[in-house]
């Protein structure tokens, strides 16, 4: 095992997807073709790919989130974008704070605070 890597997202629209997850994570695609969107945030990767006949009744049981430094402005910032709260945004202990939510496509992406997680080497 190396590192998680890729983050897959299925979206309906996936023109509409790739504007909207621009806005969300505030960087551009370095890949964008029809079948594969994938944006680089410090070599990790969310990618977006076209999926037919989704439903917003997508599993959850399984959610990826990302790091931030900031999770109630990023927390807004997709709210006020089109995102809806999976979650209320909470504590799970400590400092480190979460918050899932649901992206105009029906993904749960989540984000976490938490200030303690170093990378590896």
């Amino acid at each position: 095992m190396l590192v998680l890597r890729t983050t897959i997202y299925k979206v309906s629209d996936i023109q509409k997807a790739t504007e909207w997850y621009s806005n969300a994570f505030e960087t551009n695609p370095y890949f964008n073709q029809p079948n594969y969107v994938g944006f680089s945030i410090k070599g990790y990767e969310p990618v977006l790919q076209p999926g037919e006949d989704l439903t917003f009744d997508k599993v959850e049981s399984v959610v990826s989130y990302w790091g931030i430094e900031n999770i109630q402005a990023t927390f807004d910032l997709l709210i006020e974008s089109g995102a809806t709260g999976n979650e209320k945004l909470h504590g799970v202990g400590g400092v480190l704070m979460i918050a899932p939510v649901k992206d105009p496509f029906g993904s749960v992406i989540g984000f976490i605070y938490n200030p303690h997680f170093q990378l590896k080497d």
